[in-house]
This record gives structure tokens, sequence and C-alpha cells, in this order.
């Protein structure tokens, strides 16, 4: 018997033909379309139903195959004879043919791959592993990213790059995992098995058999394989046909969470200076230089996505009349940004399609209603918000998977990227009922505002909190409360802005009342500015002057104690007074006295604050208010101290103290009680130092430190570090040093400049020259934009007189004021 291997019998017609539309690269329905021939007639060829097609045939599929003069001729004689196959005998073996250098070449590599250093220097140190032997196994390694990440550039550079650590062979192969027709496995093994070696009708015809025998024909072989664009596990696993001395890399959409033992490398957004340096790349440094700001902006709005980056480049190359700003006016509107990043054949929206056409239905929904969240993170509550399925954990999962979502810093979030969202938007208004998608929205922006309320609830003093506070999905004490309002600041600050759009009212006013003890807790001022600003709006329109008196209070501390502009406040605390009074209720009353008395006392001072408080004290001792009883003390304390009435002062501060220690000890202290606590220590501690009993003010500052530090108070615990500055001084200057810069920046955190420079122009008296200098420039240009207050004023000629020749190290200390 004739053995077909040995002798180079023809392989027959349909093997042949499945051969080189494989090689090409091609479905039956491409290669039908671009031959003419219909995707039947193909199937037939190649299945060897019909085993002699028409000359006429051979030569329409020979343009689409790239086939050279050598494989027409051949496939014209085949096809003349049918079905060829020598006969052999089925026990005799067959004589194998093993390519020792078989490849299947990689695309040309691209010069401007651009931020993907690291990720690189990860695959050449896996490859490094590979090369002295002695592993049991080879690499796998598993590039994943969002559509447009680069991918495919990376396993082109990293094929290109590693091929010398590979002297046997490097096969490239298309998975073609997002288009409609993946490559079947079992057509890759053939293509693979060909490649090295293995006649047509040798190669077996089953997967799990030309699996075993790619693996045995590489295992003790040194290759590289690429396995570009995979679908999903069930296509890949098979494909892992690697030797110890060989390394697997996969790149895909899909995490491919499945497979096990896998080296993940994933390729994120480029730094806004590797994004700049791609644009360069395409359309010039000098470009670039010349247009610098414009070209930051461009890579942004591109998301810093290489793709998207690539194809506003090409636009630019190919115009270079266009300054870089003409693109920006397009892709500023994000309605038409989608559209202004096409290039040719290269598309954003097209890429994004193919993900989007794999998603379950459920997955597609959610995707295109979570470009409602109008905030940069979400987690499982929002998006159970938006889709009411009890599965909502296992779609964004599936979304991540499909990296079309991005997870957070913080296990359970989510992120879009910025590309991705518009896109989502774009299929929201597409596909889905106007109806539904406004439903949506309203579940979305009702459970925002309806949990940030009752979150708000747990930082209310203990007499008010009751009952307590619910337990929800996302919180059961203040400390997960804390957290949640923190992560979910940026969608509920707008949920409430859009609650009172539609006439909410009471829900607004609600929200803004549980958040006020909080926003002496976390948050900016500019946040609760915008939060009170609304709930006074909402009471203005429901016509409740309870509600207004409350809300311009909560504005007026925001205005004075966060934002720095007393001035403002005063005039808002004098409003919230006059619809106190006319609403008769004594707390307002009490509260709207003691915001007008703080305003004034931060800006040009209040003469008659002993009588206010007076005032107040009255007021909350008829309502039975002791929290509020237990701030105007505090108050009045530190009001007597700065008249320098030591004993006065200690005794009404003293009483505060003990109030809170007694709370503490009935141990149910609320956040603010332990709040207030903190603030009548620091207000003692200043009674102790002009005492001269130093060691024990430190002491008292320690102890409000810590319970500040334990709730979050960044407010309370730059001022408790500031007063410890102050304690220290002389003594412990590097001590003093710490405290005053960790101050500085909690006031920076807080947006609060007056503050913060206030702090820095001590900091800079504590500093070496250098230091010193840097830290009153700061402090001077921080002080430009702030009010003429006499505070300001004082602070702003005290910083320039130091800054002059011959100022100077060491300023007079600027007075802070007490503020409750």
């Amino acid at each position: 018997m004739k053995n077909t291997a040995a002798t180079g019998a023809a392989p027959a017609f349909k093997d042949l033909l499945r051969g080189h539309r494989l090689r090409a690269g091609l479905t039956q329905d491409e290669l039908a379309e671009g031959s003419g021939v219909s995707v039947r007639a193909i199937s037939d060829m190649e299945r060897g139903v019909a085993r002699s097609p028409q000359r006429r045939t051979v030569e329409a599929m020979a343009g689409p195959l790239s086939l050279t003069d050598d494989e027409l001729t051949r496939l014209r004689e085949v096809s003349k004879q049918g079905r060829v196959r020598a006969e052999r005998d089925p026990a005799e073996p067959v004589a194998r043919v093993y390519n020792a250098s078989a490849v299947l070449l990689p695309p040309p590599d691209i010069d401007d791959l651009t931020g993907r250093d690291g990720e690189l220097a990860a695959l050449v140190a896996l490859a490094d592993e590979l090369v002295g032997g002695g592993r049991r196994t080879g690499h796998v390694a598993v590039l994943t990213g969002p559509p447009g990440a680069g991918k495919t550039s990376l396993a082109v550079r990293a094929a290109h790059t590693l091929a010398p650590h590979f002297p046997d062979h490097l096969l490239f192969l298309r998975l073609r995992g997002m288009s409609a027709e993946p490559s079947d496995p079992a057509d890759v093994l053939h293509l693979v098995l060909r490649t090295l070696g293995v006649p047509a009708v040798d190669v077996p015809a089953e997967l799990d058999q030309r699996t075993s025998l790619c693996r045995a024909l590489l295992v003790d072989r040194s290759a590289l394989l690429v396995l570009d664009n995979a679908a999903d596990e069930a296509q890949v696993r098979p494909l892992l046909v690697g030797g110890p001395r060989c390394l697997t890399l996969i790149t895909s959409r899909q995490a491919l969470v499945g497979l096990v033992g896998v080296s993940r490398v994933g390729l994120g957004l480029l730094g806004e200076q590797e994004a700049v340096a791609l644009l360069a790349a395409i359309i010039g440094e000098g470009r670039v230089a010349a247009q610098r700001a414009a070209a930051v902006e461009l890579a942004g709005l591109c998301g810093r996505l290489p793709l998207a980056i690539r194809i506003a480049g090409n636009r630019l190359a190919s115009r270079p009349a266009w300054p870089v700003e003409h693109l920006l006016g397009q892709l500023r509107d994000r309605r038409r940004r989608l559209s202004t990043l096409t290039a040719g054949d290269l598309d954003v929206r097209t890429l994004f399609d193919l993900s989007y056409r794999q998603l379950s239905p459920d997955a597609a929904v959610l995707f295109r209603r979570l470009s409602l969240v109008p905030a940069a993170d979400f987690g499982a509550g929002a998006a159970r918000a938006l889709l009411e399925a009890r599965d909502v954990e296992l779609r964004l999962e599936e979304l991540a998977d499909a990296s079309l979502l991005q997870p957070g810093t913080d296990a359970g979030r989510y992120q879009f990227h910025d590309l991705l969202s518009t896109y989502a938007t774009e299929r929201l208004a597409q596909e889905e009922d106007p109806g539904a998608a406004r439903r949506a929205d309203e579940r979305l922006t009702d459970w925002l505002v309806r949990t940030a309320t009752e979150a708000g609830r747990y930082f209310e003093p203990s007499e008010r909190v009751s009952p307590p506070p619910a337990p929800t999905p996302e919180f059961a004490d203040h400390l997960g409360a804390g957290r949640w309002l923190a992560a979910e600041a940026g969608g509920w600050v707008a949920a409430v802005g859009k609650a009172a759009a539609r006439g909410q009212h009471r829900a607004v006013i609600d929200l803004s009342e549980a958040m006020h003890w909080y926003s002496e807790i976390d948050g900016a001022g500019s946040t609760w500015h915008e939060v009170f600003d609304l709930a006074v709006r909402s009471s203005v329109a429901l016509g409740s002057l309870r509600d207004e008196a409350v809300h311009r209070g909560f504005l007026a501390w925001a205005l004075t104690k966060l934002l720095g502009r007393p001035q403002d406040g005063e005039a808002m605390a004098e409003r919230a007074l006059e619809a106190a009074t006319a609403s008769g209720d004594l707390r307002e009353q009490g509260w709207s006295r003691l915001y007008l008395l703080s305003s004034r006392l931060a800006g040009a001072g209040s003469p008659d604050h002993e009588r206010v408080l007076d005032e107040v004290i009255a007021l909350f001792t008829e309502a039975g208010y002791r929290t509020g009883l237990s701030v105007a003390h505090s108050i009045r304390g530190a009001h007597l101290l700065a008249e320098g009435k030591l004993d006065a002062a200690a005794e009404q501060l003293e009483l505060c103290v003990g109030h809170f220690r007694e709370v503490r000890r009935g141990g149910a202290p609320t956040p603010v009680d332990d709040s207030n606590h903190a603030y009548s220590l620091v207000r003692s501690a200043r009674v102790l130092a002009a005492r001269s009993a130093t060691a024990e003010a430190v002491h008292r500052c320690g102890e409000a430190l810590t319970l500040f530090r334990g709730l979050g108070v960044l407010m309370g615990q730059a001022e408790a570090l500031c007063l410890t500055a102050d304690l220290l001084r002389g003594g412990d200057d590097a001590g003093a040093r710490t405290a005053l810069t960790e101050a500085a920046a909690l006031y920076a955190r807080l947006g609060n400049p007056l503050h913060e420079a206030a702090a820095l122009a001590d900091l800079a008296a504590l500093s070496e020259q250098d230091a010193a200098k840097s830290c009153r420039e700061r402090a001077l240009s921080l002080t430009v934009a702030l009010p003429q207050t006499e505070a300001t004023v004082e602070l702003r000629r005290r910083l320039t007189a130091e800054l002059s020749p011959g100022g100077s190290r060491h300023g007079v200390d600027a007075a802070r004021e007490v503020s409750p």
C-alpha cells in the first residue's frame, strides 16, 4: 500500500479549499460575498458533496482567498479529479511530517504603540521564565481591556518582540470572537496541524483528537501561540495546546474568568502624558507642542482610549490645515462625539456594537440604563433600581467581564469609560421606550434620595433618633451609612437636584434636614451649599416658614464655616431669623440667632454676643432642647475665654464636657453627640492653655482628635490640630509642623481657603527659609479670591510683609476665629 503522507498524493478538493479559506481568515459567508459563489455551494464543496466544481467557480474564489498562481493551478487540477484519495492499509502507520519552523505570521508591528511598556515587560518576563526549561507547564497570559484599548496591538508587538525566545514556532491565530461566526476551535486546530506539517488526510475528525495531536507535536517544542480576539472559555480551552516551553497569549474583551492557572494582564486607559504622546506620534511633535492645552483636552475627550486617539489623530493628520481646536469643537458635543470618532474603516461605535451584541437581554437593558446614573461610579443598589431584577449582580459582572464596565477601586463598585457611557446613552435613546426610560430614571432618583435620607438619620443627636433608623440592604449602622454617603455622593447630590426640579419638595427638605449633622462630619462646602440652597427653595415653594428657617440657617452655616463667606452667611442668617420668628418655632429661633452670631463674629464682630447667647439659652431651655443647650454653653465658654474670664469659661465648658461624658457612659452616643463632645473638649483645651496647664490641654486635644478621626470630621480634626500646634510651639516644633501640615491639607480637602491660608502662614513661621517662602506664597495666592473681611485683610498684610525683602521669617501668628 502507498503512504499518502510519504508520497505526497493529492489531498481532496474539500480539504484544499477549507485550508485556503482558514488561512485567509474568512468565514464561508465572507468568501461567498467576495467571490459571488453561494454559501450553499461553498458548504457543499467543503463537505465533499460537490467534488468537481467548474473552472469559473474555482477562479471566482481565487481573489478573496489570495491564491498564488501555483495554488490556483493546483486547485484547478484537483477540482477536475473529483475526490482523490490514495488507498492505504489502515494498519500501516502514517509517516508524520514535523515542520520544524512552522509559522503563521502576525500582522506588521506599529511604530507608535504607546503607554504599554509595563504590560510588555510582564510578557517578556513570562517568556524569560520558559527559556531555561525545567517547567512542567508553559505559560498562558490573558490580555483584557475595553474595546479599543489596544489588546491586539500589544499582542502583535509581543509576538514580534518575543519571536527570538521561541525558535521553533510562531503561530498567530485569529479567533474572530466578536464576529457573528467566531472561529470553530476544530477549524483553528486543523489550520495549526496543517501548519505543523500534518497532511490533511491525517488530521483527526474529532476536536479532542486534534487537541491531543497538537499537544503531542508541541510537547518538546519552543513555541509562541497568540490567540487573538477570543470569544469565550469554551472556544479557548481546546486551543491551549502548548507544552512546557510554550507561551500562549490570549486577547479578549471577555475576562475569561473560567480559565485557571493563567496570568492576567489588564490594559487600562492611557495616562494623560501617554495619550498626548500617542497623538504627537500621529500628527507630529511640533503640532502638539504648539497646541498643548488643546491636545490634552482632545486626549481627555477621547477618554484616553488608544483607538479613539488614533482615529482623532488620523483625522487631524489627513487635514494638516486644521488646528486641534477645530476637532475639539466637534468632540465637545457629547451627542456628536462617537460620530466624530470615525476615520476611514476605523470607527469607535462599530467596535462598541460588537461587544454590545454579545450581551444577554437583561444585561443589555442594564447597560443602556446605567447611562442614567448621575455619578462617576455606582453599585448594585443603583442597578437594582434601574433593572428591578433579582440577579442584577450577575448582570453587572457580565458587563464587567465583557469590558463594557470597569471595576471600581472599591469592591462592588463599577464605572463607565466616558465613551462607553456616551454609547450607552445613544442605545438608550434608540432602543428604549421613552416612558420606560423615564420611569427607570425616576426609580433611580427616588432610591438615591430615600436612601441618603435614611443614611443621614444615623448622624442625628441621640434625643432625636427615635426609633433608630431601620437597616437597609446598603448599611446597618452609622459607619456603613457614612461609607454609603461618601461612595454615592455624586449620585444622591445630583438626585436631590432632580427631585427639586420635579417638584418633590418634601423629599428635598427631608433629605436636607437629615443631612444637617452629617454635614459637620464630611463633605465639601460646595456640596452642602447646593443641598441646603435647594432645600431653601423647596421650603419657599411649599410656603413652610419653619422649614425655611431651618434650611436658611443650615445655608448660613455652610457659607460662614465651610466656604469662608461670613458676610453672605450673615445675610442668610438674618432671613432665617425672620422666618423662625414668624413660624413661632422656639428651637429654630435659637438656632438662627446662633448662626447669625457665628457669621458676625467671623466677619466684623458682634459686641452684643452675651445678650444673644442669653436669648438662645432661654429659648432652648423653654423648648427642653438639651443638645442645643450644650452647644450654646460651649459657645459661651469660648467667648468668655476670649474675654479673659477664665473661671466662667471653664464652668460653661465643663458643663458641656460633663453632659457628653454622661451620654457616652450611657452607651448610646450618636456620631453628632461625639462630634459636639469633641468640640467642647477643644474649647476646654483653650481654657486650660490660657491657665498654663499645657500638658492637660494637649491631652484634651488628643481626646478630641481621637473622636474626630473616629467620626471622620475633617473640620474638627483641622481645628484640633491647629490648637495642638499652638500648644507645642517652642517646645516641640517638629510636632507642631506635623500638626499644621496635616491641618492645611484637611482645609484644602474641605475647600476652605481662609483656614488653609492661616494654617500655611503658621507653618511658615516654623519652617526653614525655602519651605517658609513656599508656604507663604501658597497662602497669599489663596487669599486673592477671598472676601475683604478684617481677618482676610490682616492675613494678606502679614504674608505680604513677610515675603518682602527683609521680612521676618517668623511673623506674628494669625488670629484664629472660634466658631460654633
